[in-house]
């Protein structure tokens, strides 16, 4: 039980758990938002208020695309609403933590043969150059 308790308890079998129940009420509003709002405008022009209904008849076998065009509509607004609402401000704020402190690094350029040695090396490991040394 120990063991199950400590892996219930990581970060991130929390953050999953969460994610899910926000996907799950994100998808709850975009479904509505396409069945309520975005149903309607598109269906202006062709007369009629859910894609729902539409259907195709071909040998006596029924093809209710209609349906699959309300699935389609609302999985392009889901993953818009993802991109736009998690993606890209979660990009801007790593941007933005990126630019604030940029990482040093240990390396350098050896000056004979442009070979990269470690800035506290005495001598280039390519060519074998002696190098002065650099502080970290």
């Amino acid at each position: 039980m120990k063991g199950f308790r400590d892996f219930l308890s990581q970060g991130n079998v929390v953050q999953l758990a969460v994610a899910f129940v926000i996907g799950g009420a994100f998808g709850a509003v975009v479904t509505a938002l396409v069945v309520d709002v975005i149903n309607p405008i598109i269906a202006i022009p062709f007369g009629k208020p859910n894609f729902d209904t539409l259907e195709l008849t071909v040998n006596g076998s029924n093809i209710k695309y209609g349906t699959f065009l309300t699935a389609v509509i609302a999985f392009v607004l889901i993953a818009a609403g993802v991109y736009f609402f998690f993606v890209v401000p979660y990009n801007r704020l790593q941007a933005r933590t990126r630019s604030a402190a940029p990482a040093e690094s240990d390396s350098r350029g050896c000056p004979e043969c442009l070979t990269v040695i470690p800035k506290a090396a005495h001598r280039c490991s390519a060519c074998t150059a002696v190098v002065e040394p650099q502080a970290a």
